[in-house]
């Protein structure tokens, strides 16, 4: 059973969240004191995290940025603040999702199931991608350039195992979000974007210039 906590005031949001999503199997907790969020979290230790931006305290970005010292949990925020500054911001503070309020529980469910899926279900994969010095481990989701650790998200490792599986060919920007979200009609193309700014910017960091090539129009492409 997967465990969810819910880091939300709206205490009607909350608990019509719990309601439905205990439905379906899920094990829920909503937060209560909005002050102690990191000993709920690693006393209750979830699979998955739902996050309101404006909360009591301190903001949904400061408690994903805590939660990202210690854990690479799923992190989904559901906010009404979803012009394109807030949902860059959630993207760098480390954010795997951004959910726009008002939302249907259906629709939230089916990116909640997918999302462990894809974060869970990497143990029936194995093996090493080599590219250019570069070694993607895809049983535990580790990047290392030189024997040189480089910590991605979950949607960056996602990003770079598509891009090495295809590695000599042109990956459109679609097929990309259809990998990271399975259903690219829910995705804003802003949060590609970001998070590939943010994944070149690791790679640079540790000598991979143009690691990632842009091919203007077609999408990217890890060059032989």
């Amino acid at each position: 059973m997967y465990k969810i906590l819910v880091v939300e005031d709206d205490t009607i949001i909350s608990e019509k969240i719990k309601e439905y999503l205990e439905k379906w199997g899920y094990e829920v907790k909503c937060i209560v004191d909005f002050a102690a969020v990191m000993t709920d979290f690693l006393q209750f230790n979830p699979q998955l995290v739902l996050m309101d931006i404006g909360l009591p305290f301190y903001n949904g970005y400061h408690w994903c940025m805590e939660i990202r010292k210690l854990s690479k949990v799923p992190i989904m925020f559901l906010s009404s603040a979803s012009d394109q500054m807030n949902i860059v911001m959630a993207m760098n503070m480390g954010a795997d999702d951004f959910v726009t309020k008002p939302f249907d529980l259906e629709i939230l469910q089916a990116k909640i199931g997918a999302m462990l899926r894809r974060t869970y279900d990497f143990n029936t994969e194995t093996g090493f991608l080599v590219h250019k010095g570069a070694v993607l481990n895809t049983l535990n989701t580790e990047l290392r350039v030189n024997g040189e650790k480089v910590e991605l998200t979950k949607n960056e490792f996602r990003i770079l195992q598509h891009l090495f599986e295809h590695k000599g060919q042109v990956v459109s920007r679609e097929a990309l979000m259809k990998r990271l979200w399975d259903n690219a009609c829910f995705v804003d193309d802003n949060t590609l974007t970001v998070n590939m700014t943010r994944l070149r910017k690791k790679l640079e960091e540790v000598g991979l210039e143009q690691f990632i090539v842009t091919k203007k129009g077609l999408g990217y492409l890890l060059e032989e």
